[in-house]
């Protein structure tokens, strides 16, 4: 069995903002954006309805709401990374800030920025893996590229995902 790989394409004259993968053999094209928006509220990335996680970092084996399965996404280490290079680039901006205006002692700098950066890092951490999780099922990544579409009543697909 080969598995044919997807890369993401915009046509000239199309909106930039809605890039969707190229797919072959019949499959439908999966919107990038909506399921990205969709895993960052917590939500399934197909309907956008279901919770996306059981627990603080924990996703949901399928989705309540349309049965999607997303027990095989492969988050890995991006969504820490991603959150580290994000509250990085807004933390450190803020502490050079704060050591010009007012030189403050080295401890009122690690009672401020420690807590700051921990806070931040952990309420971005969900948003971001969901954010993943739904670039994974838009591109057909890591176990969505086998999800079956509806067939219509001679057993052809119907292109609806």
């Amino acid at each position: 069995m080969t598995v044919e790989t997807t890369a993401p394409i915009a046509s000239p004259g199309t909106d930039p903002t809605l890039v969707t993968p190229v797919t072959s053999v019949g499959q439908t094209a999966r919107p990038v954006w909506p399921a990205m928006m969709k895993g960052l509220k917590h939500r399934c990335p197909k309907c956008g309805k279901g919770a996306l996680f059981s627990a603080y970092l924990k996703v949901v084996d399928s989705c309540d709401s349309c049965g999607q399965e997303l027990h095989h996404h492969r988050a890995d280490d991006a969504p820490p990374y991603f959150t580290i290079f994000v509250s990085g680039h807004i933390i450190i901006p803020l502490m050079i800030v704060v050591e010009r205006i007012w030189e403050p002692a080295l401890w009122i700098h690690m009672a401020v920025w420690l807590p700051v950066t921990l806070i931040m890092c952990m309420a971005l951490l969900p948003p971001i893996k969901g954010a993943l999780v739904g670039l994974q099922w838009a591109f057909r990544m890591h176990g969505f590229e086998y999800d079956e579409e509806p067939a219509d009543a001679s057993g052809a697909r119907t292109g609806i995902s």
